[in-house]
């Protein structure tokens, strides 16, 4: 059995095939390209058990239905590697029906079994980061924020996650509103290790929270030379600095930014897909002509309006139908996650299209329509962690709830879902611009 640097067990003699798994790892964390370490790490040795469970743990992040059927068969070299290998340590046990968990949909269950991994072994590194990010795509952010915690009572700041490992942690302490806890430890975090672009991710966000755009902007571009060495979560970086500029009303910047860094090449990857959708619906509830951007969209969320796998895309990809114009295809997605929810129980996404899903599809139709606003927008606002993703992601639909608020002039309905949303950041520009607009309505 050999340790690697990141606290896992590996029931292998191959020193080459855990040295290869660690740059995997590190990869990982740092949000780099991590297919080449890791096929070094399965050639070295074909029955690494924690190469073949990352492998297939990677693919389901992705989100995708065919991703869940590739993770499927990625999961059987994974558990034939952990006979050979006699049952295998508790690490790779972990990641192994993990691995067996997530692929059939149950993201919340895998990221609990990781995190019973860290309760047991808390400097164990990898499976805190997959627990993380299984918990991001669920919304679970306290899990996210004391999982994290727990880990860092056992880990020593010469660890090598534990620069990460503070990282995480400032942003789950963001997403849970401990805004100047989650910005101290985030920058300690990129302090102790340079290569923490989730760390800096986690101070954008909290200053995008507070409303200091200036600010943010200063800090996401002070970061740019971290990009070149990351995945694409780059494009991910640039619409952070999008953000900043839309505040500041630089939409000439943030029309710029899409197109050269947020929306450089077209990926059908969903978190690049959200990158590029909310910002172009963002900028036209601000009234501002995106030209023929939204039909480069069209496509993919076109050949995606059957794929319910993940109800946060899926409602990225209706967006996208609307703006583009295309109403059908946009209705039929909203069937196709009803179908999605009458099978709740079957898997987690099921769950989340039927508690918060389908009525919020529905609700964004009725914008599009121009139809009167349901009456549950206070609650959709409640209900949108459930979602997934992260608050300034999931403001795309607070803003246009707090719109559809505005437009039926009922200024009930929209102090209340204002009031949600000021609960999460500091009233901005928009909601000034759309109280005006209720102001306007309601004379």
């Amino acid at each position: 059995m050999i340790a690697d640097q990141y606290y896992g067990q590996h029931s292998t003699s191959a020193a080459e095939a855990v040295h290869a798994f660690e740059q995997a790892v590190f990869a990982v964390a740092a949000h780099r390209p991590a297919a080449e370490p890791l096929n070094r790490a399965l050639e070295a040795d074909d029955t690494l058990v924690a190469g073949h469970a990352l492998k297939g743990l990677g693919v389901a992040l992705l989100g995708k239905a065919e991703d869940f059927a590739k993770a499927r068969a990625l999961l059987t070299p994974a558990q034939d590697a952990l006979s050979r290998a006699d049952g295998g340590t508790d690490y790779e046990q972990a990641l192994v029906q993990a691995l067996q968990l997530a692929s059939c949909g149950r993201l919340k269950a895998a990221a609990a079994r990781l995190e019973a991994q860290v309760s047991h072994n808390p400097r164990d590194f990898l499976c805190l980061k997959l627990a993380n990010a299984l918990r991001f795509m669920t919304g679970e952010a306290h899990h996210m924020r004391e999982t994290s915690a727990t880990a860092l009572r056992s880990m020593a700041s010469s660890d090598a996650g534990y620069g990460f490992a503070l990282g995480m942690h400032a942003f789950g302490l963001e997403e849970m509103g401990s805004f100047a806890e989650a910005e101290s430890i985030g920058l300690l975090a990129v302090t102790n290790q340079r290569s923490d672009i989730w760390g800096v991710h986690a101070v954008g966000h909290v200053l995008e929270m507070r409303g200091r755009a200036a600010e943010g902007a200063r800090w996401i571009e002070s970061s740019r030379q971290l990009w070149p060495h990351c995945n694409n979560f780059t494009f991910h970086m640039a619409w952070h600095l999008a953000l900043f500029h839309l505040e500041a009303q630089d939409y000439d910047a943030v029309l710029d930014l899409y197109d050269r860094e947020i929306r450089p090449v077209e990926t059908d990857d969903f978190r690049d897909m959200a990158n590029a959708v909310s910002m172009l619906w963002r900028l036209e509830q601000e009234g501002i002509d995106v030209g023929d951007r939204w039909r480069r969209l069209h496509e993919i969320a076109h050949r995606r309006r059957s794929d319910a796998t993940y109800v946060f895309a899926s409602l990225h990809y209706l967006l996208a139908l609307l703006g583009s114009g295309d109403t059908a295809a946009a209705r039929e997605l909203v069937g196709n996650l009803r179908d999605r929810a009458l099978t709740a129980g079957l898997d987690d996404q099921a769950e989340v299209a039927a508690a918060v899903g389908v009525e919020l599809a529905a609700a964004i139709l009725t914008l599009h329509s121009g139809a009167t606003a349901p009456a549950n927008l206070c609650e959709l606002s409640l209900n949108l962690p459930k979602l997934g993703g992260s608050r300034a992601q999931r403001d795309v639909f607070m803003r246009t709830l707090l719109l559809m608020a505005a437009n039926s002039g009922n200024p009930a309905a929209f102090d209340a879902v204002n009031k949600v949303r000021t609960a999460m950041k500091s009233e901005d520009r928009f909601a000034r611009v759309t109280h005006k607009r209720l102001s306007e309505t309601a004379a």
